[in-house]
């Protein structure tokens, strides 16, 4: 392709493959959350995660060198400004579709001029905003990839400060907080409200609470690539090293290494709830998409909390489906009311016990 050509339609069946069977098996559970946005939101939305998804996929593919890698992230960003499909971004399917051990992210990355294609076809204000909000978590991705060793170096490194784990936390799911609140205030009249009122910043900390909680969650698997997002600065303080976490022998010791971070978490959890409860009620989409991965989060946040072993790698704390099912029910319920929504958060962010509904 040249610079001069432009970006092909896509017809009704392709925007319908990326935005439901591709998007379904590379999102986990937020696959979940966009289906129940309104129709309007979930097309822009739905295609910043396949567009981001696609760059972590080349971030994350370890066959690769981190220079390699960079340099892919780079032509995508270049691609991002560019009114026209580049040539060289047909280079990256070909090169690193093979590399990938997932056949579902192969096939995201071999779809990824079809998801240009797209990104070309928004209206010009979403199509600004998912391209900023594209680029910010794609500076996440450098971030670790100039920050950390290689995979296979052996070696770990930690984060230096709270403050750098903060602006990480941002780069990498905080900015996407603001980004969905700017889709809401754009989509939705009922919302225009919200206009410089703060509601941005409340989804920066819902962003940067999903984050720290994978980011405890992920701990152990994370260490064996050599990357510890917990700084020096808290490990120091617990008589800690990034290298004695690797042990789980240690999980007792460090237990008050994470009950500090479960606070740090804990009080973006806090002050995100306005989210879900400053959401008109009539809107049970909007409030279900706020509220879903907020109470999961929360729920793996205990889980963590209750594991006497947190280091251990072969562990792997997840929310069974069969809760997450029942929340959903009891949820739909639940949503209609400021109260029973209140009430479930105080439960499960501070009394930190089986919440009223029997959901463990």
């Amino acid at each position: 392709m040249s610079a001069s050509e432009s970006f092909p339609v896509l017809s009704d069946i392709q925007r319908r493959a990326l935005l439901t069977d591709i998007l379904k098996s590379v999102s986990r559970s937020f696959y979940l959350t966009l289906a129940i946005l309104p129709q309007r939101l979930r097309e822009p939305i739905g295609l910043a995660y396949l567009t981001a998804r696609a760059a972590d996929t080349v971030a994350d593919t370890v066959l690769i060198s981190p220079g390699e890698r960079l340099e892919y992230l780079r032509l995508i960003e270049t691609q991002l400004d560019s009114a026209a499909p580049l040539a060289g971004i047909a280079t990256i399917p070909a090169t690193m579709a093979e590399q990938q051990s997932h056949a579902d992210e192969a096939q995201l990355l071999q779809l990824l001029p079809d998801i240009f294609a797209l990104l070309s076809s928004q209206t010009p204000a979403d199509k600004t905003r998912i391209i900023q909000v594209v680029k910010t978590l794609i500076s996440g991705m450098v971030f670790d990839l100039k920050t950390f060793p290689t995979e296979e170096s052996g070696e770990v490194v930690a984060l230096t400060t709270t403050e750098d784990l903060d602006r990480y936390t941002y780069s990498v799911a905080g900015c996407v907080g603001a980004f969905w609140t700017e889709m809401l205030i754009a989509h939705m009249p009922q919302l225009r409200h919200w206009q410089g009122e703060g509601y941005e910043e409340i989804g920066i900390h819902l962003g940067k609470a999903l984050q720290y909680t994978n980011i405890i969650r992920d701990l152990p698997r994370d260490l064996r690539i050599g990357r510890c997002y917990i700084p020096q600065e808290m490990l120091q303080r617990h008589g800690l090293t990034a290298t004695m976490l690797l042990d789980a022998a240690n999980s007792a010791r460090a237990r008050p290494c994470l009950d500090e971070l479960l606070a740090l978490a804990r009080g973006h959890y806090e002050a995100a709830r306005r989210y879900v409860i400053d959401t008109p009620r009539r809107l049970t989409r909007l409030r279900l998409a706020a509220f879903w991965p907020m109470i999961i989060g929360l729920e793996t946040l205990n889980k963590l909390e209750r594991n006497r072993n947190w280091l251990d790698n072969d562990q792997l704390i997840k929310v069974e489906r069969r809760w997450v099912y029942k929340m959903i029910f009891f949820s739909l319920f639940a949503s209609h009311s400021n109260r029973l929504l209140d009430h479930w958060l105080d439960q499960i962010l501070f009394v930190r016990i089986r919440s009223c509904y029997r959901l463990s």
